[in-house]
């Protein structure tokens, strides 16, 4: 009796798990069972199922638990596609492989969006001298962007409450103010004479962080400042284009972008950037409505439209405002959408090779005289926003670096 229950209880092949009951105790969860052995009858078959249900059931464990852990390996090396083939290639794609290729792009058409804006915002004052019509024609059509956007869901519109809509509105009122005086100065000077003076815009954040946010701004950054202010004052000594008011609408628009700088510290939402530069926009297309009817309306009813139309014709100065307004939003929103993709220190390389390039693009398309020292002083200014930037970006980081450790 005692060999025929040992040969019986070899078959261990037959044996099978019970299913795990829920809401059962780790005793009753663990319990083995095993089919009845063929063959055996009576008290035989009986001591059989006995002795392998009791004597042998820590052994069944045992494998058991060495079977569970076996195949969760079993089947993450089997789920695993090999290196190079199909189902890899299908779960990793060719630009997720290659980011720096996206973001190249970013720039790429940051750099080509800016410098096409400048040159056409040109080309019209040219034949159409209305920088607050034009300025409100730039918001107005970013905002008929976005509505569509919107519309189609790329991207969903974020909902805004009145809390943040009361951060936004003093944004919204510098950029706008911003806006419209780098188009008076636009209009005024050349444009590279302008971009050499916005170079001054670091200048401005630097006050304006130390004297009204008592913020402590180091001397090395004081002193990356000293050739851009030396830079900037060179240049405009002999520039031929320089008027006062195409400099002082440059200054206020630095000072201009500098308080929407600060203002939009205090802004700060989970809100993303794209939702947030619509509505930005949206308000600040409402507050450019007002000063332009005044300042420009009558003229332009009398003679500036009629002008415009009279010298390119209804469609070209259709077309002109409609692309220079699609441009100047495409280029805001992929300034934006850049940072967010890059360090800081990166955007701020990328923002003073723009400003080269751009200045560089309007002297050869424009044909701009300038004088010997009109261009060292451009280049001085442009060599000292890349120092500060440079500095500035470095300080930030180890900022950022002490509060994560």
């Amino acid at each position: 009796m005692e060999s025929r229950v040992l040969s019986r209880a070899a078959a261990l092949p037959q044996l099978r798990r019970l299913p795990r009951e829920s809401g059962g105790s780790s005793s009753s969860s663990s319990f083995l069972s095993m089919k009845p052995i063929s063959g055996g009858v009576g008290a035989e078959g009986a001591a059989a199922n006995l002795i392998c249900g009791r004597q042998l059931r820590p052994f069944l464990l045992l494998e058991a638990k060495r079977e569970t852990a076996v195949k969760p390996v079993l089947a993450a090396a089997s789920s695993s596609p090999a290196e190079g083939s199909d189902s890899a290639g299908a779960k990793v794609g060719f630009l997720e492989k290659y980011p720096f290729l996206i973001t190249g792009f970013f720039f790429f058409m940051w750099y080509f969006l800016n410098v096409i804006f400048n040159i056409m915002n040109k080309k019209i004052y040219n034949y159409f001298p209305y920088p607050y019509f034009v300025s409100v024609i730039h918001l107005a059509v970013g905002v008929v962007y976005c509505l569509i956007s919107w519309a189609v869901g790329l991207p969903k519109r974020a909902p805004i409450d009145g809390n943040l809509l009361k951060l936004l509105i003093p944004v919204a009122v510098c950029h706008a103010l911003g806006h419209v005086t780098s188009n008076v100065s636009f209009a005024a000077v050349a444009v590279s004479f302008t971009h050499t003076i916005k170079a001054l815009e670091p200048f401005f954040n630097a006050a304006a962080s130390q004297f009204i946010l008592g913020q402590s701004i180091p001397i090395s950054l004081w002193l990356s400042l000293a050739p851009v202010v030396l830079g900037v004052s060179m240049a405009s000594l002999t520039e031929l284009s320089f008027n006062w008011l195409g400099f002082i609408s440059a200054m206020i628009s630095n000072i201009s972008f500098t308080y929407r700088s600060l203002y939009s510290k205090k802004a700060m939402t989970d809100m993303d950037s794209t939702n947030v530069y619509a509505y930005i926009s949206i308000i600040a297309l409402i507050v450019c409505i007002p000063p332009a009817i005044f300042v420009e309306g009558p003229q332009l009813m009398k003679y500036g439209f009629n002008d415009a139309i009279a010298k390119v014709g209804m469609t070209k100065f259709v077309t002109d405002l409609f692309w220079v307004g699609l441009f100047y939003h495409l280029y805001n929103q992929l300034a934006t959408n850049t940072l967010e993709r890059v360090a800081p220190l990166t955007h701020a390389v990328g923002n003073v090779l723009k400003r080269v390039f751009v200045i560089g693009f309007s002297i050869i398309i424009f044909g701009n005289k300038i004088s010997t020292q009109t261009g060292i002083g451009t280049c001085i200014a442009i060599a000292g926003v890349a120092i500060y930037s440079l500095l500035k970006a470095k300080i930030e980081e180890e900022k950022r670096q002490k509060k994560a450790t």
